[in-house]
């Protein structure tokens, strides 16, 4: 049987019933790795000697009659999460030879799990962008076409899953880092709830791996069908042990239905501040019209929904606030020099970067005071509907672009030309207030690349939007092998 493609949830089954072993599973994404990770560059540190150890350990751990969750199961993990023994640079030349001495938490609850890590994938530099290349490592390709990027920053990631390099994945989301590359690659992946899982060293070097409250910022699974993003999601979730004294019981409700039919669903394709690509507009309706053959009760406005402008520049001024915090004094104070040329008047996202960057603590508490506002307005839109689908960005995967000041760069919507960062405008939605989002496969363009959509869910009822996305992986089908 060809293994490499197989879902997780498979694996476990086969590897329950003696059917394969996990060194012969492992053995094999080796090999698959060998042949095709040349033309992709998706693995970047392989780990395939402790990968294989660690399967005999499984197949061992398997004939003593234990079972775990991910017993044997060949996993990836994103460079920027710390793995003893391992390089995490984040892409950064300078910390090229930083070697953390203990694993992060989630990598932790991974081999917890009994998974099999074979390595570790690809990201941007300082994980700051909707590619995945670095000095270090070089590029990451499309697998569908080299010449395009498979999204960032858990590009790798995306990249490896699409190839069936793995089976599952973990990467992190800030910036749509889980969703993009998913929407990309063709492939599934969870930006959970804020909080839900712990991000204990996934932190860039060289800094100490402590328990951090995140503003946006959340690490999750991918993986090639919405059951298996379950799966690790369940492996993944929970409080860092470090503050357990004081976390809240992160014991998630069950999904709000179980058949298409019940849910009830608001569906967005038009933002305000950017046009939705014809390629990415035809998938958003295509998950409409599955919904609306499954007999969900689909809506396409609503008073509800929260002010999309409003929303977008919010979370442009809170992300922007963050990126550049630590930035040199000098180059700081350039920014505010510009930012108090701005004109008043200018209400454009670029001048919503600029000003989130030089943000005063004041700025930024009256920009998390609105948060809180929009929170409430989601709560309450989540009373009425039980999830939102639309766009994750607004093409599918654009050529690579290498141009080293991003903010020269543009995006190309059919045919016209936007500033780069503007579209992450729909990666930003759920960011901002913190709600958990699901990446899935929703066809593809007329070039042959995947489009995804998200569906977006209410605070910590992640297996509400997890349940939709199977639901609907049943309806339009889901991930397809690269042709």
């Amino acid at each position: 049987m060809e293994w490499n493609f197989q879902t997780a949830e498979t694996l476990a089954a086969a590897l329950r019933a003696g059917e394969v072993t996990s060194a012969e599973l492992t053995d094999a994404a080796i090999a698959r790795i060998k042949r095709d990770d040349k033309a992709i560059n998706a693995i970047c540190v392989p780990d395939f000697d402790r990968a294989r150890a660690a399967a005999r350990g499984a197949d061992q751990a398997r004939a003593r009659g234990e079972d775990r969750p991910l017993l044997g199961i060949p996993v990836t993990v994103k460079e920027s999460y710390n793995m003893a023994g391992l390089p995490t640079t984040w892409g950064m030349p300078q910390h090229r030879d930083y070697v953390p001495a203990e694993d992060a938490v989630q990598v932790s609850r991974l081999k917890a799990a009994g998974a099999v890590v074979l390595g570790k994938t690809n990201v941007p530099l300082g994980l700051q962008d909707i590619q995945s290349f670095n000095e270090i490592y070089g590029t990451t390709n499309n697998p569908w076409d080299h010449d395009r990027t498979p999204g960032g920053s858990s590009g790798g990631s995306a990249a490896a899953l699409a190839s069936g390099f793995c089976a599952l994945s973990i990467g992190s989301d800030l910036a749509g880092s889980l969703r993009t590359p998913a929407h990309f690659c063709g492939i599934y992946a969870h930006k959970p709830t804020l909080g839900l899982a712990a991000t204990r060293g996934m932190v860039a070097p060289p800094a100490p791996p402590l328990p951090v409250d995140l503003d946006l910022a959340v690490v999750g699974p991918m993986a090639r069908t919405a059951r298996d993003l379950t799966l690790l999601l369940d492996v993944m979730a929970g409080p860092d042990p470090l503050t357990l004294g004081k976390a809240h019981d992160l014991t998630l409700p069950p999904a709000r239905h179980e058949r298409l039919g019940d849910f009830r669903v608001l569906v967005l394709e038009e933002h305000p501040l950017i046009p939705t690509g014809s390629a990415v507009r035809a998938g958003v309706n295509r998950v409409a019209d599955a919904l609306v053959d499954g007999g969900a009760r689909v809506e396409r406005h609503s008073p509800l929904l929260p002010d999309l402008t409003e929303a977008a520049m919010l979370y442009t001024q809170l992300l922007f606030s963050g990126s550049v915090a630590r930035f040199p004094v000098d180059a700081y104070e350039q920014l505010r020099t510009r930012a108090a040329g701005l004109s008043a008047d200018d209400q454009s996202l670029d001048a919503a970067r600029l000003r989130g960057m030089v943000f005063s603590h004041r700025d930024w508490i009256e920009a998390n005071n609105h948060r809180k506002l929009h929170r409430h307005g989601w709560r309450q839109l989540f009373a009425e509907f039980d999830a939102v689908v639309c766009p994750i960005t607004p093409t599918p995967a654009f050529p690579h672009d290498h141009n080293p000041n991003p903010l020269e760069r543009r995006i190309d919507i059919d045919g016209v030309e936007y500033p780069y960062f503007d579209q992450l405008v729909w990666a930003g939605l759920p960011t901002m207030p913190g709600l958990p989002a699901t990446a899935i496969p929703a066809g593809r363009s007329p070039e042959g690349l995947p489009v995804g959509v998200q569906l977006i869910g209410p605070m910590f009822e992640d297996r509400t939007p997890l349940r939709l996305a199977e639901l609907l992986e049943q309806k339009i089908g889901g991930f397809q092998t690269p042709k």
